[in-house]
Parts: C-alpha cells; structure tokens; sequence
C-alpha cells in the first residue's frame, strides 16, 4: 500500500494513532419460513423494534443537539415510514420471519430508490444503517458500530451513519478516514461541527490494517501509512503552526488590507447559537428553518411554536445579520402534507420555493412568524427563498413578503445555474443573492452530492464551479447588491480567499470553520485573492484549481 493515500479533506486538524475498524454490518438474516399463526406475534416485534429504534436514534439527537439532531430525528422519521411498515407487515403475512422482512423490505426500497435516479439515493448510507439497527435488534446482536477502546484511535469506515458520527466522543476518536462519501455528505458536517479531523472518499480506506499507524491531515486530505518520526513531526509542526495562526486572528472578517468579508454561521436552530457565538460569528448567514418542520411531517408547526424559535436566534445577534431560509421541503427532506410522494425524480421536481408556491398558506404563516419574531429588535433580518431559477420565481416570494408585512430584505439563494446566469435579470426583483454552493454544485454537474463516486464532481474548485459563482458576484456588484456563499465552499480557508477574489461579499458556514477561515483572510490581500481566483479559473480541473490558487497565495 502507498505510503500517503489521497482522499477529500473535509474538517480540519491532524490527527495520529492506530486504525480501528468500524464494527461490520449486520449479517444477512435466514430466509426460514413461519406458520401462519406466527404471523401476529412477529408483526409485533417488527413494530416493537421499529419504534424502538426510532426512540434511540431521537434520543441520540437530543444528545447530540444541533445539525446532528435533525438529521437523527429525519433517520427515526424513516425508520417509521407507513409505506415500509406496511410492506413488513405483508411480507411477515406471507411467512417472512420479522428480521426477514425487514431486511427484504428495505432491500426493496433502496433498490428502488436506486433505480428512479432518485435524490434520495443520496441517503442510501442512513437508510441502511436505520436497517441494520432494527435488524440487529430483532436478533439480538450488539449494534454495528463504533469500536469499544480504552486507548484513543482514528476510526476507519466504509461509510459513517450520522447515528454514529454524531455521538463520536472525540477524546477516543481522535479522527476518521471514510472510503465513502462527500465533503457535503452528513458525516463530513458532523464532523466539522464535532471538531474532528476527517478525510472522505480515500479508495482503498477498508484495506488499511487493523492497528496500523495513520496520520491524518483533514486539511490537505493526505492521509499517511506508518509515518515515520520526521513526518510526525512536520505534520504536527504545521499542525501547530496553524493553530497559532487561528488564535491570533480575532475580530471581523477581513483581508489584511482592511477589506471586510462577513463571516457568518450556518445554524439550523437555537441549539446551535452558542457555537456560532462562541466562534465570533458576525451573525447568521444561513438559518435552516425546516429543521422545525421536520418535528412533524404531517402539520406545519404552528406560528407561535416558529415565533419563539426565530426570536431566540434573533435575540443572539443584536445590531447582526441573521438572513433566514424559508422553508426548503423536497428531496431529501420531504414532508407528508406538503411534498408529492410519487414524483420520479423529487430532486428536479417540486422542491424549496415550488412547493411554498403551491401552498402559499404554509409560506405566510412562516413570514407571519418572523415578522412577529422580529418585532422591537435591533437585528437585521433578511429571509431568502431557496430554489429560485429565474426572475418569475423572485418576484413571487418578494410579493408573498411584502403581503406578509414582513419589514426585511428579500433575498434569493442561487443554487440552480441559470439563477447564477440570469443574476441580474433575478436582482431586479430582490435585494441580495446567496450562493448554495453545494446544490449549485450537483445541478452544475448532474452530480449527487451524496454519492462518493462523484465527489470530483462534487469539488467546489471545479472551475466551472467557480465561473457561476463569479458571474453572479460580477451581476451584484453591478447593482450596488451583496452576494454572499452559505455553502460548505466558505469552510475551506483557501477557497474562503478565492470567492473573496471573485467579489463576493460575505461567507457563511459552520460555527468550527470560522476561525480557521478568518485567519487565512488576515494573511493576505485583496489583490491577492483577485488573482488566486483568476488563476483558479484559468485552471481545468478541481485539484489545479486549488493548487493554483494555492501558488498564487503563498508566493510561489
């Protein structure tokens, strides 16, 4: 095996220690046969083990809090499905014993998933972890899962669960290295937010052997076999290096000629504000508010439910910016009273702004929230629709804002190309622009941002990449108009200097990455970064994108 494997970096930090294995899936069950009078007493324990996993992985979430706790709690959401439990329940009628048919239901789903092109191929990782849990305990075998160690160690997986990545206590696990993956998938947010060094998608992860010495450099995305002393010591030198550098930059966000960038915190709710305020965050950049829709899929919370959640995250940020996201259902986040169940393909279908178009009673009830949440405070809230994909679209949320009373700025995320194409044509009815770089991304390159296969695809140096962001960074400086990124693009501190370079205005991301982002701004210039973007586009490929950029800004 190479002695340095190259994978995606995607949280930050070196980490050095022995390699364990994530404990292996649950076996295939036998395919035995039951009496008919069975039937009964095993469609009760599937429901018992159904609801008893749903429970665990909620109570992990209020643990975990969060990010992680919203993607716990849509996890015990699938577990529940009504059309999975009816598809147990038939088979188990038909003699399946009740871990049988659970395994051969799911089986099925992910298989048709699969087959439909479906967004929701994306989650294939946490569907099949949902089943091995309900599996496991259906037959009375330890969950899979994270090693028992009394010693620290980087944990090695083909993929990681959110169940698992979201409790990993990090004075044991002091990184992980993934053979699947993205730097946008669930794992790698997780892991930023833990503070945890990780690298993802590294072919050849599995072969790594059971207590081997890796190094892992969740920055460069090198991971090394059996570092020898001087390696150990230069990583940790530059680890050390860039620590200092983080610890001693402090105040807003700005190049080292004075030039501001706004460095803001995706939050997905009150449970988050402690960080972002922690990291000093200018404010919030990107507010996920369907993390209180997805309590219950079959009812829109109500106002005074939504009022008290925004108004705790408004209250944090006095005289900042908080910029919220109404409501973004579809996809990967589908909800029963709203989303269609049988679209064939929910990721190019009616998602984020078309859905609130077609139930503009759940959209006024949310802008009524926030007009009321933001009553007699001294912050400045502007709310943005995500999905939008031409002027048409703009206008109607800018109308449906201006109906609600809502005294804000009205904002459009670009996370489909010709948003970015036609950004001036869009800017005509809004008054500011957010790069959601990572669905930008996956429409750009018919890329699945959850599919480790992919992920070169999924890199935000791909040039073209790039060339959309600055077109519409280019359209808002043309109209005296911000444009910010709230994707996980603004958590890389090399590229937080590129997109600077490209004009854009303002950066948003996950609370962990602020600092290190806000110390690499204070290295270097405005002109600097104008030419590490020229010379990131002039490149054609992801990894030359960021070498050249790389070059550039560290005067090579």
């Amino acid at each position: 095996m190479d002695t340095t494997l190259r994978g995606v970096g995607v949280s930050h930090g070196v980490a050095i220690g022995e390699a364990r294995h994530m404990g292996t899936a649950v076996l295939e069950p036998p395919a035995k046969q039951i009496a008919a009078e069975e039937a009964p007493r095993e469609q009760q324990r599937a429901r018992q083990a159904v609801e008893a996993v749903a429970a665990d992985l909620v109570a992990r979430g209020n643990l975990a809090g969060g990010e992680a706790q919203a993607v716990l709690e849509a996890q015990a959401m699938m577990a529940q499905d009504p059309e999975l439990a009816a598809d147990v329940e038939r088979r188990i009628a038909v003699g399946s014993t009740a871990e049988r048919a659970v395994y051969d239901a799911f089986a099925a789903y992910r298989a048709l998933l699969a087959q439909a092109g479906d967004y929701l191929a994306g989650r294939v990782a946490d569907l099949d972890d949902v089943r091995n849990r309900i599996v496991a305990r259906l037959l009375g075998v330890p969950m899979p899962g994270v090693p028992d160690s009394d010693r620290p160690y980087v944990l090695i997986a083909r993929d990681l669960a959110p169940a698992d990545t979201a409790l990993l206590d990090p004075a044991l696990v002091l990184g992980f290295v993934t053979e699947e993956g993205g730097p946008t998938s669930h794992s790698a947010i997780l892991a930023r937010a833990l503070g945890v060094p990780a690298v993802v998608a590294l072919p050849g992860a599995g072969e790594l052997a059971e207590g081997t010495v890796v190094a892992v450099d969740g920055s460069t995305g090198e991971v090394m076999v059996n570092p020898t002393g001087a390696e150990r010591e230069e990583l940790s030198r530059a680890a050390a290096e860039r620590k200092a550098a983080v610890e001693g930059a402090k105040g807003p966000g700005a190049t080292s000629d004075g030039h501001k960038v706004p460095l803001l915190a995706n939050v997905g709710g009150p449970g988050d504000v402690p960080a972002a305020v922690e990291a000093g965050a200018e404010g919030v950049g990107l507010f996920r508010t369907e993390f209180l829709f997805l309590d219950d899929s079959e009812r829109a919370p109500s106002e005074d439910k939504q009022v008290e959640a925004y108004r705790q995250v408004l209250e944090a940020f006095p005289e900042g910016r908080v910029v919220v996201r109404v409501l973004d259902a579809g996809a990967d986040k589908p909800l029963s009273f709203l989303t269609p169940a049988d679209e064939p393909n929910p990721a190019l279908g009616v998602r984020g702004l078309r859905t609130l178009l077609d139930h503009p009673e759940v959209l006024q009830g949310q802008l009524r929230a926030l007009a009321k949440a933001a009553e007699g405070l001294p912050v400045y809230l502007e709310v943005m629709a995500p999905m939008v994909a031409d002027r048409a679209d703009a206008r109607a949320f800018a109308d449906a804002c201006r109906e609600a009373g809502l005294n804000a700025k009205f904002g459009a995320m670009v996370e489909i190309p010709s948003a970015a194409l036609r950004a001036r044509s869009v800017l005509q009815e809004v008054e500011f622009l957010s790069l959601g770089t990572n669905d930008l991304a996956q429409y750009t390159f018919a890329a699945d941002r959850q599919v480790g296969a992919v992920s070169r695809l999924q890199d935000p140096w791909q040039p073209a990449l790039l060339d959309l962001v600055a077109t519409a960074a280019e359209a808002a400086g043309a109209e005296g108009k911000s444009c910010g990124v709230c994707g996980e693009a603004a958590s890389d501190p090399l590229l937080a200097c590129v997109l600077t370079g490209l004009g854009v205005t303002s950066l948003s991301m996950g609370a962990s990455a602020i600092p290190f982002v806000r110390a690499q701004l204070a290295k270097h210039t405005l002109a600097q970064c104008e030419r590490a973007a020229a010379a990131a586009r002039a490149a054609d490929s992801g990894p030359d994108a960021r070498a050249a950029a790389q070059a550039v800004l560290s005067g090579e």
